[in-house]
């Protein structure tokens, strides 16, 4: 089994590069844009807001497994197939985008306020104080937020894997459980818990090092 072992690891980490990848190129703006357009800061504006808030709600609110179901036709669209890890990572990367985009978000509201009045104060650009100040400050906050999705984009790939989106989760469900194979299984989780570990640890230590407090 150490071959099929060896492509579902790989194909789990692909899946969670994708994801990643999508998660902080789009989340990372969004959260921005929730940010700035809040009641009372610099870019207010309630409509964006509010717009924005709810599509992002709206998805978080679809449990994932569902979600899966639903974007069939859109992953079609998208890769021309619905089965294997390129095609889960469409799913997967919808659920990650708002996710990452709640915790950007969460990030920069603990950013002192006076910090950001101080750059208004000297005619800073809204683009200036997003690029020098909002983001440097949330840097720490932010990383750790990319673990957090990181960890959870795990275990979405694994769910992934019930609808035939390959991976760990996959191996699992066709051998370890259809097959009552629980050497598989508890091999399954426990390469599942090291990678996870490894996330964590890898986070905190790149989080600890940006932190400039």
């Amino acid at each position: 089994m150490l071959p099929d072992l060896n492509k579902a690891f790989f194909e789990t980490i692909y899946m969670v590069g994708i994801s990643l990848l999508v998660a902080i190129l789009i989340g990372l703006p969004l959260g921005v844009i929730l940010f700035v357009t809040d009641e009372g800061m610099f870019m207010e504006q309630k409509l964006v807001k509010t717009i924005v808030g709810f599509l992002i709600n709206l998805i978080r609110s679809i449990p994932f497994i569902i979600l899966l179901v639903l974007l069939i036709p859109f992953t079609m669209l998208i890769v021309g197939k619905v089965i294997g890890p390129t095609a889960a990572s469409v799913s997967i990367s919808v659920a990650a985008i708002p996710f990452f985009a709640r915790i950007v978000e969460t990030a920069f509201r603990e950013i002192d306020k006076g910090v950001i009045e101080a750059s208004i104060s000297v005619g800073a650009t809204p683009w200036m104080i997003i690029k020098d100040v909002l983001i440097p400050e949330a840097k720490s906050s932010i990383i750790q937020g990319v673990t957090l999705t990181t960890i959870s984009l795990v275990a979405y790939s694994a769910m992934a894997g019930v609808v035939g989106g390959g991976g760990i989760g996959d191996l699992a469900i066709r051998y370890g459980y259809y097959r009552y194979d629980t050497v598989i299984m508890f091999t399954t989780v426990l390469v599942l818990i090291v990678l996870v570990q490894l996330i964590q640890l890898v986070g905190d230590s790149w989080a600890k090092h940006a932190d400039k407090r």
